[in-house]
C-alpha cells in the first residue's frame, strides 16, 4: 500500500512554480528494523508530510517494508504494521533504514543480500540513527563519509575502516545518507526538501514543526564540552578534549597540564573543584566507558578492547573494569547474551 496524504484545504501559500508542480512524485522507502527508534523515523516522516501539505501537491510519497512484511516493533515496544517485505524496487525510491537499539542483530544476512541487490540500481540510500551500520555492514559506505550515533562512534570506527566517520548530525555523501539519531533526521530530510523544492518551501516545513535551528551537516551532535559537564572554564575544556581525543594512548597529567600553561598540581586543583576528582579518575572513567561501549557493541576480543582504550595489560584492564563497573569484562560481554568464545581477562 502506497502512503500519501490529502492535501491540505486551507489557507497555505503555494510554495510551486507551475514547472515544479508537475514533477513527478519521489518515493522513500522506510525499512523499519527491530527495535527502531520512533523519534528519527517519525521525525522523517513527518517532513515529508508537512511538505505535501504546504505545497498543496503530493511532492512525496512513502511505504513501510521490513524483513518478513508483517509487523515490526519499535524500541519503546508498538508494532508498526509493514506495507511489504523486502521486494524489488524503483530505481528512482529513496531507501531509508530506520535503526535503534541491537543493530548489530538487526542486520541479518537477508537485510545485508537485499541492501547490496538494491544498491547495485544506483538508488540512494540511507541509515537513520544506528542504521548507519547495516550500510556499513553490507559494504554500501567504503570509502564514503558517514555519522552514526555517538554511542556507537567507537565500536564503529573500530570494525569500519574504510568508513570515514564524522561526528556531524548528518552525511549527505553522493547517494548515501546517514543521520545521528534524535532529531537529525529533520536536518537531513530539510536539506533533502530545499534540494528538491527550494530553501523556501523547507524553511516553511521547520516552522510548522516549530523547529527553530535548522543544523547544517557542518553541525556536530553532542552538546559542547562545558555545556556536558556544567562548567565552563576553557582550560578544563581544552584538557578533557584532548583527553577524549587521546584514549588508546592517554598522555600523562603533566603534559596535559603543560599544554593549557598549568602546573600538574594546578590542574589537579581544578578538577577537584569543578568535577570533584583527579584528572587522573576523569581520564579512566572515560576509557573505561569506551571499553564498555566496546565489549557491548563489537566482537573484538577482551584483550583487543584493552589495547583500544590504552591499557597495556589485561589483568590492569580487568582490575580497573571491576573497580569502576563491580563486574569483569567478561562477565559484562556474557550477562547480555553474547555466548562467543572469547578472551578472558
Amino acid at each position: 500500500m502506497r502512503h500519501t496524504e490529502t492535501p491540505d484545504m486551507t489557507e497555505h501559500r503555494s510554495f510551486l512554480s507551475a514547472d515544479q508542480g508537475a514533477t513527478k512524485s519521489r518515493r522513500f522507502v522506510f525499512v523499519l528494523l527491530d527495535k527502531f527508534s520512533l523519534l528519527s523515523f517519525s521525525s522523517a516522516l513527518e517532513c515529508l508530510r508537512i511538505a505535501n501539505r504546504m505545497s498543496k501537491a503530493t511532492l512525496y510519497t512513502w511505504t513501510l517494508v521490513g524483513e518478513g512484511g508483517d509487523t515490526v516493533q519499535c524500541s519503546a515496544g508498538t508494532a508498526f504494521k509493514l506495507d511489504n517485505d523486502l521486494g524489488v524496487l524503483s530505481r528512482d525510491d529513496t531507501v531509508l533504514l530506520c535503526g535503534g537499539l541491537d543493530i548489530q542483530t538487526a542486520t541479518t544476512r537477508t537485510l545485508m543480500n537485499w541492501l547490496r541487490r538494491e544498491a547495485r540500481k544506483g538508488l540512494a540510500m540511507g541509515g537513520l540513527c544506528t542504521a548507519s551500520y547495516s550500510l556499513a555492514r553490507a559494504g554500501l559506505l567504503d570509502g564514503r563519509r558517514a555519522t552514526i550515533h555517538w554511542e556507537n562512534q567507537d565500536s564503529f570506527s573500530e570494525e569500519f575502516e574504510d568508513v570515514r566517520l564524522t561526528k556531524s548530525v548528518f552525511v549527505v555523501d553522493g547517494n548515501r545518507l546517514s543521520t545521528a539519531g534524535g532529531t537529525s533526521s529533520i536536518d537531513l530530510m530539510l536539506k533533502l526538501i530545499a534540494d528538491d523544492h527550494g530553501e523556501e518551501l523547507a524553511n516553511a516545513v521547520a516552522d510548522q514543526m516549530i523547529y527553530s535551528s535548522i543544523r547544517t551537516d557542518q553541525d556536530t551532535q553532542r552538546l559542547s564540552v562545558p555545556t556536558r559537564i556544567g562548567v565552563r572554564h576553557p582550560k578544563l575544556s581544552l584538557v578533557i578534549q584532548m583527553m577524549e581525543a587521546n584514549i588508546e594512548e592517554p598522555i600523562s597529567p603533566a603534559i596535559l597540564a603543560a599544554e593549557v600553561g598549568m602546573s600538574t598540581r594546578q590542574l589537579e586543583r581544578l578538577f577537584r573543584r569543578y568535577l570533584n576528582r583527579s584528572p587522573k579518575r576523569y581520564y579512566m572513567e572515560l576509557r573505561l566507558q569506551k571499553a564498555r561501549n566496546l565489549l557491548m557493541q563489537t566482537d573484538m576480543s577482551v584483550i583487543n578492547v584493552a589495547l583500544a582504550c590504552g591499557f597495556a595489560s589485561p589483568s590492569h584492564f580487568s582490575k580497573c573494569y571491576r573497580a569502576h563497573y563491580q563486574t569483569t569484562p567478561y562477565r559484562e560481554r556474557g550477562a547480555r547474551g553474547n555466548q562467543t568464545t572469547r578472551l578472558s581477562v
